[in-house]
């Protein structure tokens, strides 16, 4: 009788053991940086939605568009999500890293932006404008200038065009490179500025009230400019991170943009 209890005990703790360290393997983890806003505030929700399918995300904030990169390549992230493809394409021919895009999550319209103006028609000569200096938010930036019909350049559809491939204005305005993260900053300093939308809206600015002219979201630009998550080749079939793809599109998440957001921030299609 002893031995039969002792046994049936035995086969119970064994069983117990074995169920919990199942259930830990199940559980896993992904760190992935991001900018604050709206990024991190997607990343928020999206959270709450993994956490249900055993996956803890953990969010480290960026507030430039450099480090994130770089600390994907070197492995203190799992994948970050703040940049468009054609950064990401840029950067990583720059620096020969070997990243790529697991999927769009949503669009974010460039807006022109202004603390003196109410009107594109109020610029005059020698107003200064700032753009983003690095290259493709540089070139989005023209192109935009270019719809709005401030500025002729040589290729309106080239993604690397510079303030050198202008060649012509309606109004002699200056255009001033600047780091995308410093423009709201300079806002009072400039008769207007070409802002990324992650940050007009960290600065209080909505893209779908406040901008002078914006990107339409149904036009290429939202396709070309969707925000990505970026990962490391090799690392798309990665389960946790086809499931944080899976969640960052799913009904939720694109409740969660449309609500939050009012237009500001499109969910990709």
């Amino acid at each position: 009788m002893k031995k039969s209890f002792y046994v049936l005990l035995a086969s119970l703790v064994f069983s117990i053991g074995f169920s919990s360290e199942s259930w830990s393997q199940k559980k896993s983890k992904l760190i992935i940086g991001a900018s604050p806003v709206p990024h991190t505030e997607i990343l928020q929700k999206a959270k709450e939605i993994l956490a249900k399918k055993g996956i803890e995300l953990e969010i480290k904030v960026f507030t430039d568009y450099v480090v994130p990169n770089l600390a994907l390549a070197d492995k203190s992230l799992d994948a970050n999500y703040f940049q468009h493809l054609p950064y990401l394409e840029s950067f990583s021919k720059e620096k020969k890293l070997s990243l790529v895009s697991a999927g769009a999550v949503h669009f974010e319209p460039l807006g022109f932006y202004s603390r003196k103006i109410k009107s594109l028609k109020e610029l005059k000569a020698g107003d200064k404008i700032a753009v983003p200096n690095d290259v493709t938010n540089e070139a989005r930036s023209l192109i935009l200038l270019q719809n709005a019909g401030l500025i002729t350049l040589k290729d309106p559809s080239n993604l690397k065009s510079t303030r050198a491939d202008i060649i012509s204005y309606k109004v002699k305005i200056e255009i001033v490179e600047l780091e995308a993260a410093q423009i709201t900053r300079s806002l009072q300093s400039v008769a207007g500025a070409v802002i990324n939308g992650n940050y007009a809206i960290d600065a209080g600015l909505n893209p779908a009230k406040d901008a002078i002219v914006s990107e339409n979201a149904k036009s290429a630009a939202a396709k070309t400019y969707a925000n990505i998550v970026a990962i490391r080749k090799g690392d798309e079939k990665r389960p946790e991170i086809v499931e944080l793809i899976k969640v960052l599109k799913s009904k939720e998440i694109k409740k969660f943009i449309a609500e939050k957001y009012k237009g500001a921030v499109k969910a990709a299609e």
